[in-house]
């Protein structure tokens, strides 16, 4: 008798809310929206015509076998192009 209403118990507990187990729902997947807007803005017009100015460079430099050319100049400017559009949408997307 005594393990009667034990058994009870328990079985009561078990079917309680507390220890009612579920499945986990599937989560999303974070996505960085500075990954996002930059992908964007790296399709712009402006932020294109720098890049092929970097392109041209790096064909040039590469072609040489010794040169003092570099392109961080070129990188800069297309950084900063892509940078100054990213930061006019980013704090609208974060939360």
């Amino acid at each position: 008798m005594l393990f009667t209403g034990l058994r009870e118990t328990l079985s009561k507990l078990v079917q309680s809310p507390l220890f009612v187990v579920r499945a986990e729902e599937e989560e999303e997947e974070l996505v960085d929206p500075a990954k996002v807007l930059r992908a964007k803005c790296e399709q712009q017009k402006e932020a294109q015509e720098r890049f092929a100015k970097l392109q041209e460079c790096n064909t040039r430099v590469n072609s040489r076998k010794a040169t003092a050319e570099t392109c961080v100049e070129e990188f800069w400017d297309f950084l900063e192009v892509v940078d100054k559009c990213v930061a006019k949408d980013l704090f609208d997307h974060l939360k």
